[in-house]
């Protein structure tokens, strides 16, 4: 794998619009579409490898395998969905190892309660703010290399409110997190006043997920709010989920896929996507 570019550099040169991934082709064909950098979020991993909801049943083994495989084959910095750590701090102390193993740039750790559950859906609980902070002071002890960054998300909107959230913010700032992902801001001006509270200390993640809690808003839009970094986590599932809808219904109907070649990749196509020939040239220098 080339070695990816600074993640923590790239962030001080503007906003960063990173889409979410889940798989190694998914991933490379954003990086294909010119994305500087990807996120795996984890609750892509619960729909497309579980075929379940995000609520707490992917484990650590499954995001780290899926993590390796986009490393090993794309050269771009990935932000990793760590969930809550995968237990108490010492559970956070091996995820954030083995991740950083696996290739990831960044990694997300938030502070709801297990199971965990997607931070779009209702009924979430939080631990207390001692135990996020010490979870992200492990995280930031367990890193061996400095430019690999700790993302520290708070869930508390949902359950202790805005001003709540804002000071746990604070809490796992002072803690030593490297950017800040207040999850679910419900109005534009919400995001707005976390952004005077901490955009200019601290590098703030917008997730924009389609009929969330969050108002969706382009990049540019919330780059002038002053959110950092912008990531489309569901999307690519969505939509996905959507062209297989029609897909399937069309197969099942009609019993050929004639109806739907102009919006599918031929097998050449999709050999070029994925770099046949190549992997083809290369095995030729070693026969």
């Amino acid at each position: 794998m080339t070695t990816s570019p600074s993640l923590e550099a790239r962030l001080g040169e503007g906003v960063l619009l990173a889409p979410g991934v889940y798989d190694a082709l998914s991933a490379l064909i954003a990086a294909q579409a010119g994305f500087e950098a990807l996120y795996l979020s984890g609750a892509s991993i619960a729909y497309t490898r579980l075929g379940r909801s995000d609520v707490g049943l992917t484990t650590y083994p499954e995001v780290e395998d899926t993590l390796a495989r986009i490393a090993d084959r794309v050269a771009l910095p990935v932000i990793v969905d760590a969930d809550t750590g995968f237990g108490n701090a010492l559970n956070v102390k091996r995820t954030v190892r083995g991740f950083e193993r696996a290739g990831a740039a960044m990694i997300q750790l938030e502070d709801q309660t297990f199971p965990k559950r997607c931070g779009h859906l209702d009924g979430k609980g939080v631990v207390s703010v001692q135990e996020m902070a010490g979870k992200v002071r492990a995280a930031v002890d367990a890193r061996h290399d400095p430019c690999t960054l700790i993302l520290a998300r708070t869930d508390a909107v949902a359950v202790e409110g805005f001003e709540a959230a804002l000071e746990r913010a604070e809490h796992y700032l002072e803690a030593g997190a490297d950017a800040l992902f207040i999850e679910a801001l419900r109005t534009q001006e919400q995001m707005a006043t976390a952004c005077t509270r901490f955009a200019g200390r601290v590098p703030l993640l917008a997730n924009m997920v389609e009929g969330g809690k969050t108002p969706v808003q382009s990049v540019s839009a919330l780059a002038e709010l002053g959110f950092g970094i912008v990531i489309f986590p569901g999307g690519t599932a969505r939509a996905v989920a959507h062209t297989l809808q029609g897909y399937y219904a069309t197969l099942r109907a009609s019993g050929s896929t004639a109806d739907w070649r102009a919006r599918m990749l031929d097998f050449d196509g999709l050999n070029a996507v994925i770099g046949t020939s190549e992997l083809l040239q290369e095995a030729k220098r070693y026969a």
